[in-house]
């Protein structure tokens, strides 16, 4: 007998689909979050007045993606305009203790993180007597526990109703399919529970694509991915130096195992935002021997959030990057452009970044043989240059 076809699971991601995907910025009070924002967002929003809950209503602001491959491609077009992605993100109100259960702005603040799809999470690592710490002193581990234990608690919360709700169908009885999904489910869900109340985040699991989608209906605050922002002061960023990096190492691991430690110095990255050109800005880090880790967060997030990138050249007008999902299909990824380009779909010419760039022009990558048509099944890779051929007359 033939060995029986191994079929491949579906990969499906945790969290809202969908390509316009928003990150917020997270931590207590007084720890540098909006200060961050306005530095990455190069704009004056967000308020980094110095007393707690500053920031009431979550800023909104857009951030050009640094993108090396669309400054190549509108060289060798020869284009006017280069049309960058970006991403959305969110200067979230400070968190306190007790927030899950609605002290301080905890109820609001909690509905703005559900509102998101990942996280920067910020700790302050240095003292300012200056600067008011919400808990009276500078202690980045225990403010790492205090928002885990928030978050967790509130997921607690959402997952006992959950599995209440699930109960009411099981305690029916029966040997229907309802009846027998929702017994895996109820078995799921305990799991979760069991798991945030041992200290650990949804997010930092395995699962099965059948678990993601049941995960995903729920929308836990756990369920996001999240980087890590350790807020040194400036000397210490620049000597790469601070007695509490390994301690949170260690808290990471333990409590968010693979999520990413970024080390910054916010109030280096606002002096540097806050100069008016790039040239002064490299200068300004060639002076000091250190550079910007902006653009580092912002590729980071892109990457959190299981987000690519393909590009289109209009004929003398513009080259553009658009942002989709990892898993994408062509139709789909033709949508984002216009819906009619998805609703007509025929077929997709497709090239890589690489070859189009080795081979200096789309004349010469169609000459090697590398210029691809590709149809409905067709799953976008990040970096291809594509050209999309619709039914009445779209392209």
């Amino acid at each position: 007998m033939p060995p029986k076809k191994q079929v491949e699971e579906k990969k499906v991601l945790l969290g809202r689909p969908g390509n316009n995907l928003k990150s917020g910025i997270v931590g207590l009070a007084n720890v540098g979050k909006s200060t961050f924002f306005q530095a990455i967002t190069r704009c004056p929003l967000g308020n980094p007045a110095n007393y707690p809950f500053a920031t009431i209503e979550p800023e909104e602001a857009r951030v050009i993606v640094p993108s090396p491959r669309l400054d190549t491609l509108m060289e060798m077009y020869g284009r006017p305009k280069k049309v960058p992605a970006f991403i959305t993100i969110y200067d979230i109100a400070g968190l306190t203790r007790g927030a899950s259960k609605g002290e301080g702005l905890g109820n609001e603040f909690l509905a703005n993180i559900r509102a998101v799809d990942a996280i920067y999470q910020v700790v302050r690592c240095f003292d300012d007597a200056e600067i008011i710490h919400i808990e009276g002193d500078v202690n980045p581990v225990r403010d790492l526990e205090i928002i885990s234990e928030e978050l967790r608690l509130k997921d607690i919360e959402f997952a006992e109703k959950h599995l209440e709700g699930i109960e009411k169908i099981t305690k029916r009885g029966g040997q229907s399919l309802e009846v027998k999904q929702k017994k895996e489910e109820a078995v799921l869900v305990q799991r979760i529970i069991d798991l945030l109340k041992d200290g650990q985040r949804v997010a930092n699991q395995n699962w099965t694509a059948k678990e993601v989608e049941v995960i995903n209906s729920m929308y836990l605050l756990t369920a996001k991915p999240s980087i890590y922002l350790i807020n040194l002061s400036e000397r210490d960023f620049l000597r790469k130096k601070n007695k509490w990096l390994p301690k949170i190492k260690e808290w990471v691991d333990t409590y968010s195992p693979g999520d990413i430690i970024v080390p910054l110095s916010v109030s280096f990255e606002e002096r540097l935002s806050q100069m008016e050109t790039d040239e002064e800005r490299a200068e300004e880090e060639k002076n000091v021997g250190a550079t910007s880790v902006l653009p580092k967060l912002i590729t980071l997030m892109r990457s959190k959030l299981n987000l690519i990138s393909f590009f289109t050249a209009g004929e003398k007008t513009e080259v553009r990057e658009w942002t989709i999902r990892e898993g994408t299909k062509a139709p789909q990824a033709a949508g984002v452009i216009h819906t009619d380009l998805m609703k007509t779909f025929i077929l997709a010419n497709v090239m890589k970044y690489d070859d189009l760039v080795e081979a200096g022009s789309e004349a010469a990558v169609k000459a090697a043989g590398k210029l691809m048509q590709k149809g409905k099944d067709y799953v976008v890779e990040d970096g291809d240059v594509m050209y999309f051929r619709a039914g009445a007359g779209k392209n």
